[in-house]
């Protein structure tokens, strides 16, 4: 199959998917009184979400993976092999792939637990800090286990080439992992916010991957695309629908996934720009908190909520939000393609 054409259709099927899920999905969740329950810490203009459906991750989660399977199946009923591509070690880039996905999934999986005990136990508390630790942790391991057992220890620096970080590979991938799905997490905290601007990243990551002759990777990210945009119209600003822990910490998964794909894990530095700002106003705040009794830095934390208490509406937040993560991976696509893309 043209590449390209792949891309297309793996975009075109995710959207469809996501957004026509949502007329089954949102009835559905109304009728199983799956509400979100709003913190009384919050601002008090999100009391008025009350009740909103959570789990609306379930949408883009069975969107992206449904046409990133019908692509796939397509490709190899006509002989291609979309996955190892010219990757020279084939082995490699197939168990980066299907792993990252799979880990993705195991994250979904442990967002779903943790929205359901919040909606049965009609309270915003699911999982504790140390059970949700736990479990990522777990995955991380397995994960990083895996790419450490084929030998993808490596990572690819612009103007460098690749670098191999040997046993520190996986020091190095527990922070990067367990730092980014809960910045994405984080993210997700207002209509549109985390998947317009995860929109954008997946945006600028199927650029670099096509750069570095990764159609496979591509094929993934442009079914990401799809599927934040599909899902989008439900979720923008007033959403009839959220993602949940559920959708957050899959995107997180699958941000990570792409990244240690293209093996540039440092990628998320600039393409998730968002959310390294978003992870890092709230670690500012609690630090400056406790070190001055009681003072804040930031009106509330995470920052798009400062924002919202200056007055700025929801729509305001995710449209500035998103073009600056758009800065971010237009930098990320220049150091690639000056730094030696392939």
């Amino acid at each position: 199959m043209n590449h390209f054409a792949a891309l297309a259709l793996g975009a075109v099927a995710a959207f469809l998917a996501a957004f026509l899920l949502g007329y089954v999905l949102i009835p559905w969740l109304h009728k199983l009184k799956f509400g979100q329950t709003i913190l009384d810490i919050g601002p008090k203009w999100h009391k008025n979400k009350q009740g909103t459906p959570t789990m609306g991750g379930m949408l883009f989660v069975i969107g992206i993976i449904a046409a990133l399977i019908a692509v796939l199946v397509t490709d190899k009923i006509m002989g291609g092999d979309l996955v190892a591509g010219e990757a020279m070690d084939r082995r490699a880039a197939k168990v980066k792939f299907y792993g990252g996905i799979l880990m993705a999934l195991c994250y979904g999986f442990v967002g779903f637990a943790d929205d359901y005990i919040k909606v049965a136990k009609k309270r915003n508390l699911g999982l504790t800090i140390p059970q949700k630790s736990i479990a990522q942790i777990l995955i991380m391991g397995v994960y990083l286990g895996t790419l450490y057992s084929v030998g993808a220890t490596y990572m690819y620096l612009p103007f460098i080439g690749n670098v191999d970080l040997k046993w520190f590979s996986l020091i190095f991938g527990l922070i990067v992992m367990y730092c980014t799905v809960n910045a994405v997490n984080f993210t997700d905290g207002i209509d549109g916010l985390c998947s317009s601007v995860t929109a954008v990243a997946a945006i600028s990551l199927t650029v670099i991957a096509i750069l570095r002759h990764n159609f496979g990777v591509s094929l993934l990210t442009a079914c990401l695309c799809g599927g934040m945009c599909g899902y989008l119209i439900w979720n923008w600003n007033p959403a009839k629908v959220m993602m949940g822990d559920l959708g957050s910490m899959f995107l997180g998964g699958m941000i990570i996934a792409v990244c240690y794909a293209l093996d540039m894990p440092w990628l998320i530095l600039l393409v998730g720009i968002i959310y390294v700002i978003e992870f890092l106003s709230d670690v500012i705040q609690i630090v400056y908190f406790k070190a001055t009794h009681g003072k804040r830095i930031f009106k509330m934390a995470p920052i798009h909520h400062h924002f919202e208490m200056c007055g700025w509406k929801e729509k305001k937040i995710c449209y500035v939000f998103s073009a600056v993560n758009a800065v971010g991976g237009i930098l990320a696509i220049l150091l690639v393609y000056f730094g030696g893309a392939k």
